[in-house]
C-alpha cells in the first residue's frame, strides 16, 4: 500500500501541472467574446482532464505491472529459497542413506578397486601408465620439513604441494589416475582440508581415481624392522584409511618400491594384511628369472626403471626432459619423435615381461607439485601413441594402478615360479652390496627397538586400568602420539639409519616424546590396578646405570611390569651409593641381593649423567601381563662381593704377558658354565650343564677398514648404505683382554679390557640359561683417516659347513649358505658385504648334535664368513658418503659424545640340541623385545596397595605370545594371539595349540568377539585372494586354516596370527 500511495501522489501532481500549464497558454491567444471564452475554456479543461485520465490510468496500469512484477521477484525467490532448502534437505538425505547404506551398496554406485579398471586390448600390448609420487617420510628432511616444503636448500621438496596439485588435475579428468602411499603425510593434509575438498576426494576415492596403495603409515624398511612394529603401523594407517573412505579406501596392493631388498616376512605379513602385489627394486637382468615369483599369496614384480619413469619421459617441474610438442607449425614439433621413443622402451621391456601387459611408473621423489606438467604430457603420450593403433602399432596405453594392473596378470591365468626365500643381500653393483644399513645407527635401532616394548606396555596397561588410564591422577594421557612416533621410526629410512644426522635426532625425539605421554597412561593404569596414588619415577638410563631416585632414596619400592603372557623371571640392576641393601617381595619375603661396584667403562659412559658407586642386583618374578611389587631399604655397611678381586685382576693382565698358566677363569650357575682362556682373558668355551653338552668357543673384537672408493676394482666407498670393506681379513683389537672377575651368589661378571674404546662383561644371572655379553664400542678413533666397521666374531668347532640361519623380522629363520643365492647362480664380487645379512633377532650356526643361538638386543648385520663361525656388526663410523643420495659420512657425534658416538649392547648365547633350541631361543627372544618396566614409588607400599597383579587367569601355553593387547574404542579391544614357533622347530611346542578367549582376562569379562585380518581393517570372512598357480605342482603353496573346536575356543597353528575384536566389559 505505501507503494501504491506513491504512485497515486505522482499522478495528482501531474494533473495541477497540467492546468497551470493550460493556464499559460490561454493568456497568449487572440480576445474572444465572453460566451466563445467560456465554451473554449470547458472544452479545453474537458480535453485536458480527459488527457490526465489517460495518463492517471495509464500510470495506474505501470504501477500494477510493476507491483505484479515485484510479486512474482519475491515468489520466485520463495521458491529457489525452497528449492534449496529441498536439495539441502535432500543432499542430508542422501548422506544418512549413504552412512546407513552397506558399502557393498556404496561401491555399486561409485566403482573403485578392480571395477573402475580402464578397459584393456586382448590382442595388444598393454602399457599400464602409473602415476605416483615417492615421498620419504624423512630422509634429507624431517617429516614436518618434508611436509610444509621447508629447507629447500637441501632438497625442493613440500608434500602438502604436491597433493594439492594432483588433487586439481584428477578432478579436471575423469580418465586420470594416481596412487599414494605414505598415510602419515596424507593423515596430516587430511586434517587441513575444508569439507568441500574432502567432499571432492572422496568422490575421486570412490571412483578409483585415486588410490591408496600399501596403506601404512610409512613404507616400511624390511631389513631392520620388528614383526610387531610393522603390523602396528600398517594397522594405524589402514584404520585411518577405512574409517576415512570406508572400503574404497582400503589398499589391495603392498606397495614396497623403495627399501632397499625385500623380507619374507613382510611378504608373509602383506599376504595376511590382504595386499595382493609387491613391485621390488630394479634388479639386474641375470636375476629377472624371478618376475613374478610368488611366496605367501604375493605376485612380486620387478619395474625395469626403479620406481622410476622410462629415461627421457619424465615430465616433472624437476626434471629436464622435453615436453611434448605438438603444433605442427613450430618448427619444434616432436610427437613422432616422441612416440617412436616410447614404443621402442615399451617393446624392449614387454621382451622380458610374461605377459601383454607391463607397467611403467610415471613419478619418482616428491614429484607432482607441479601435476599439471605431467598430465598434460600424459594425456597427449596415450593419445598420440594409441593414434598409431589405425596404422597397425600393437601398443595400448592407458592410466592405471598397480591393482589393475595385477588384475590382468591373475587374468592371463599364468604360472608362476614359487620364491620362498628373500631378496637379500641387495645389490646395485658389483661391489655395491647395500649391507651396511642393517648396522648403521645401532644406537637409533636400539632406542626404536626399546620404544616398541614400552608401547605394547602402555597399549596393555590402558586396557587394563580401563579410562582412568588415559585420564586419571596424573593428568590426561594417551598412546596415539606414541603410535605415531613409532610409526614413523619404521619408515626405510628411520630405523635404517640412513637419513642425514638431523633427521635421525628428530625421529628419536619423536619416540622421546610419545614416550612422555605413554608415562602419564602408565602411571594411571599402576595407581588404579594397585589402590596407591604414589608418585611414579621411570629410570630410561639404567642399561648405564643412571637413576637419581634410586642413587639417592634409602627406601624405595620398585614396580616390575611384565607385558608377557606368562611368567617371567628378571633380572634388576639398580645403581646405587650404598653398600649394603635388603629387598624384600610382594609377600614380605627376603629376597637375595648383591651390591656390585660399577665397571670403570659404565663411569666413562655417564659423562656426569649420574654417580653412583655401586649397582644393587636382585632377580624378581612377575606374573602373566602383570606387576610385582619389591621394597629396597638401605642398611649397615657390609659387601657381598668375594675377596681377592684385584688379584685376580692383576693375575690376568700379567698371564696375557708372560703366559704363565694358573689354571682357567670360569662362570657358572646350574644351567651354564663358560670359561675363559687365563692367558688371554677370553672366552674359551660354554657349556650346557643341563644336556652336558660343550663348545669350543673364542669371542674377540675386529674392524673392517671402510674403502674410501681410492680402488682399483671399484671407486665405492663404504657408508651408511654400502658395506665394502677394503680387505677380507679385519683387524683384530686387541689379542688378550685384561679382566676383573665379579662373583656374588645373584650373579657373576668377568669384566673385560680390550682396548681404551672396546670394553665387554660377561654376565650369568644365577637363575639364567642364556650367557650375557654387555657390549660397549665407542668412540670409534679416526684420527687415523680410517673409517672403521666393528664387530664381534664367536668362532667354535661346530661343524656347521658354511650355513648359518637369521631371522626375517624377527619370526620365521632362513637358511643362510656363504657364496650362495637359492634362486640363481650367484658370482660373488664381495666376500665379506656380499655374504651379510639382517639379523633382527637372533642368528644361529649348528651342527646335527650342538647348536649355538645368538638373540640380540636390536636389529644388526651378520654372517658366517668361516665354519663354525658367526660374526655380528656393532658399530660403524665412516668418513666418506657413499654417494646414494644422503651426502653426509656415516660419523656420528654430539654435544655429549663429541669425540664419537659410544653405544653399549647386549648379546645373548645358547646352547642346546637343534631339536629343542627353540624352546629357548623363542622365549629369549621375546623377553628381549618386551622387556619389563620398572617404575619407582618413594619409601614402603601403602598398606593398603595391591602389590600383585595379574590381568591373565593363567599364563598362556608356551608357544602362544600375546602380540597386541590395545583399546579399540571405549568398549572394545583389540587382540593378537601369534603362535611363535615354526612347523617341525620343537618338538613339544610346533603344534597346534587351543586357547578360550572367554577365559583369557581376570579383570575383563569377553561379551562376544569377531575376528579380523591381520591388519584390523577388514572382517576375516570378507577377505578374498587372487588364487595363483605355481609352475610345478610340488612347489603349491596352500594357507592352512584353523579349525576351531568351539565358539570361545580358537586354534592356533605354527607361525600364524590371529586378530580378534573383543567386546569386554570390566568384571564386577
Amino acid at each position: 500500500m505505501a507503494e501504491r500511495s506513491a504512485h497515486q501522489r505522482t499522478a495528482a501532481a501531474l494533473l495541477c501541472t497540467g492546468a497551470l500549464l493550460l493556464c499559460a497558454t490561454t493568456a497568449s491567444a487572440f480576445p474572444l467574446s465572453p460566451g466563445e471564452q467560456l465554451i473554449q475554456q470547458i472544452q479545453q479543461q474537458q480535453e485536458q482532464q480527459k488527457q490526465l485520465l489517460q495518463q492517471q490510468e495509464h500510470l495506474l496500469q505501470e504501477i500494477e505491472q510493476r507491483q505484479q512484477q515485484e510479486r512474482q521477484k519475491q515468489l520466485l525467490q520463495q521458491q529457489e529459497q525452497l528449492r534449496q532448502e529441498i536439495e539441502q534437505q535432500q543432499r542430508q538425505q542422501e548422506r544418512q542413506r549413504e552412512q546407513r547404506q552397506p558399502q557393498q551398496q556404496q561401491q555399486q554406485r561409485d566403482k573403485c578397486g578392480y571395477e573402475s579398471c580402464h578397459v584393456t586390448k586382448p590382442g595388444l600390448l598393454n602399457v599400464h601408465l602409473v602415476p605416483h609420487t615417492h615421498d620419504d617420510v624423512g630422509w634429507l628432511k624431517t617429516v614436518d620439513q618434508y611436509f610444509y616444503g621447508d629447507r629447500n636448500d637441501i632438497q625442493h621438496a613440500g608434500v602438502q604441494y604436491i597433493l594439492d596439485s594432483v588433487v586439481e588435475q584428477l578432478l579436471k579428468n575423469h580418465e586420470r589416475r594416481f596412487i599414494y602411499v605414505e598415510t602419515a603425510f596424507f593423515y596430516r593434509w587430511w586434517k587441513r582440508q575444508n569439507q568441500d575438498m574432502k567432499n571432492d576426494v572422496r568422490t575421486l576415492v570412490n571412483q578409483g581415481r585415486l588410490e591408496f596403495v600399501n596403506g601404512g603409515w610409512v613404507m616400511s624398511d624390511e631389513a631392520s624392522t620388528h614383526y610387531s612394529s610393522v603390523i602396528d603401523q600398517m594397522t594405524l594407517g589402514l584404520r585411518f584409511l577405512n574409517q576415512t573412505f570406508g572400503e574404497c579406501g582400503r589398499p589391495r596392493v603392498a606397495w614396497h618400491i623403495d627399501p632397499f631388498g625385500h623380507a619374507r616376512e613382510h611378504a608373509s605379513m602383506f599376504a595376511q594384511v590382504n595386499t595382493f602385489t609387491q613391485t621390488t627394486k630394479k634388479m639386474k637382468k641375470k636375476q629377472q628369472q624371478l618376475f613374478f615369483s610368488f611366496s605367501l599369496s604375493l605376485c612380486p614384480g620387478i619395474l625395469p626403471n626403479g620406481y622410476n619413469p622410462p629415461e627421457g619421459f619424465c615430465w616433472d617441474q624437476s626434471c629436464d626432459d622435453a615436453p611434448i610438442r605438438d603444433d605442427p607449425d613450430l618448427e619444434d614439433y616432436n610427437v613422432d619423435d616422441v612416440v617412436q621413443r616410447f614404443l621402442h622402451i615399451a617393446k624392449a621391456q614387454a621382451n622380458v615381461y610374461k605377459t601383454n601387459h607391463i607397467v611403467m611408473t610415471m613419478g619418482s621423489d616428491f614429484q607432482y607439485e607441479n601435476a599439471n606438467l605431467w598430465y598434460k604430457n600424459l594425456d597427449k603420450l596415450i593419445d598420440y601413441v594409441n593414434e598409431r593403433q589405425k596404422n597397425g602399432s600393437n601398443v595400448n596405453l592407458l592410466y592405471s594402478t598397480p591393482s589393475c594392473y595385477l588384475q590382468e596378470l591373475h587374468r592371463a591365468n599364468r604360472t608362476w615360479a614359487l620364491k620362498t626365500d628373500d631378496f637379500f643381500p641387495y645389490a646395485d653393483a658389483a661391489h655395491d652390496f647395500w649391507t651396511g644399513y642393517f648396522s648403521s645407527r645401532p644406537a637409533l635401532k636400539r632406542y626404536e627397538r626399546r620404544s616398541n616394548g614400552l608401547l605394547q606396555t602402555c597399549n596393555q596397561l590402558e586396557v587394563l586400568g580401563g579410562p582412568v588410564s588415559r585420564d586419571g591422577p596424573f593428568g590426561k594421557g594417551e598412546t596415539l602420539t606414541m603410535k605415531k612416533s613409532l610409526a614413523v621410526a619404521q619408515h626405510h629410512d628411520a630405523v635404517s639409519g640412513t637419513s642425514k644426522q638431523h633427521v635421525a635426532n628428530d625421529y628419536a625425539r619423536r619416540l622421546a616424546n610419545g614416550w612422555n605421554t605413554c608415562q602419564v597412561v602408565v602411571s594411571n593404569s599402576l595407581s588404579a590396578l594397585s589402590g596407591s596414588a604414589a608418585p611414579r619415577v621411570y629410570c630410561d638410563l639404567l642399561n648405564i646405570s643412571v637413576c637419581s631416585f634410586t642413587e639417592s632414596s634409602p627406601e624405595f619400592t620398585v614396580t616390575v611390569f611384565n607385558p608377557l603372557g606368562r611368567s617371567l623371571l628378571w633380572p634388576v640392576r639398580l645403581p646405587v651409593n650404598g653398600s649394603r641393601y635388603s629387598v624384600s617381595d610382594p609377600g614380605g619375603n627376603p629376597v637375595d641381593s648383591q651390591v656390585a661396584p660399577v665397571s670403570d667403562s659404565t663411569r666413562d659412559l655417564r659423562r656426569g649423567r649420574g654417580f653412583a658407586v655401586n649397582e644393587l642386583v636382585f632377580e624378581v618374578q612377575a606374573p602373566p601381563l602383570g606387576f610385582s611389587s619389591y621394597t629396597v631399604s638401605q642398611s649397615q655397611d657390609r659387601t657381598g662381593i668375594k675377596t681377592g678381586l684385584n688379584r685376580n685382576q692383576t693375575r690376568a693382565e700379567t698371564r696375557a704377558k708372560t703366559g704363565l698358566n694358573q689354571g682357567p677363569v670360569q662362570i657358572e650357575n646350574k644351567f651354564v658354565r663358560a670359561t675363559f682362556d687365563p692367558d688371554t682373558g677370553l672366552l674359551s668355551g660354554l657349556m650346557n650343564l643341563e644336556t652336558k653338552q660343550k663348545i669350543d668357543l673364542t669371542q674377540n673384537f675386529y674392524w673392517y677398514n671402510g674403502s674410501d672408493g681410492n680402488n682399483s676394482d671399484s671407486d665405492q666407498p663404504s657408508g651408511a648404505y654400502i658395506f665394502r670393506p677394503n680387505s677380507s681379513t679385519p683387524f683384530v683389537i686387541s689379542k688378550t683382554a685384561k679382566i676383573q672377575l665379579i662373583q656374588t651368589s645373584v650373579v657373576q661378571e668377568v669384566r673385560q679390557v680390550f682396548s681404551s674404546w672396546v670394553s665387554q662383561v660377561v654376565r650369568l644371572y644365577s637363575g639364567s640359561r642364556a650367557l650375557e655379553l654387555e657390549w660397549t664400542v665407542g668412540p670409534v678413533p679416526v684420527q687415523d683417516d680410517l673409517g672403521k666397521e666393528v664387530m664381534t666374531r664367536l668362532d667354535t668347532n661346530i661343524k656347521s659347513g658354511g650355513v648359518f640361519f637369521t631371522d626375517s623380522n624377527g619370526r620365521e629363520l632362513l637358511r643362510r649358505r656363504k657364496d650362495f643365492r637359492p634362486t640363481w647362480k650367484l658370482k660373488q664380487s664381495e666376500p665379506i658385504a656380499g655374504n651379510y645379512y639382517p639379523i633382527n633377532s637372533r642368528a644361529f650356526i649348528t651342527d646335527e648334535e650342538k647348536q649355538l643361538t645368538v638373540v640380540t638386543d636390536r636389529s644388526q648385520g651378520g654372517s658366517s664368513i668361516q665354519n663354525g663361525s658367526l660374526e655380528i656388526m656393532l658399530h660403524r663410523r665412516l668418513l666418506y658418503d657413499d654417494v646414494r643420495g644422503v651426502a653426509e659420512p656415516l660419523n656420528e657425534t654430539s654435544e655429549l659424545f663429541p669425540d664419537g658416538l659410544v653405544v653399549r649392547g647386549t648379546l645373548l648365547l645358547s646352547l642346546d640340541p637343534p631339536k629343542s633350541a627353540a624352546d629357548k631361543h623363542r622365549p629369549l627372544g621375546q623377553e628381549t623385545v618386551l622387556q619389563p618396566l620398572l617404575s619407582f614409588t618413594k619409601g614402603k607400599p601403602e598398606p593398603s596397595a595391591k602389590l600383585t597383579f595379574s590381568g591373565l587367569q593363567a599364563a598362556l601355553p608356551p608357544a602362544v605370545h600375546l602380540l597386541t593387547l590395545s583399546q579399540w574404542d571405549s568398549d572394545s579391544v583389540l587382540l593378537r594371539l601369534e603362535h611363535q614357533f615354526q612347523t617341525r622347530e620343537s618338538r613339544t611346542n610346533s603344534e597346534p595349540v587351543t586357547v578360550n578367549l572367554q577365559k583369557l582376562f581376570s579383570t575383563l569379562e569377553v561379551l562376544g568377539f569377531s575376528e579380523l585380518n591381520l591388519s584390523a581393517n577388514q572382517w576375516k570372512e570378507d577377505v578374498k585372494r587372487f588364487d595363483w598357480t605355481p609352475e610345478t605342482e610340488e612347489e603349491k603353496w596352500e594357507q592352512k586354516s584353523s579349525v576351531d573346536p568351539s565358539f570361545w575356543d580358537v586354534t592356533l597353528r605354527p607361525m600364524e596370527i590371529r586378530t580378534f575384536l573383543l567386546r569386554v566389559r570390566v568384571r564386577v
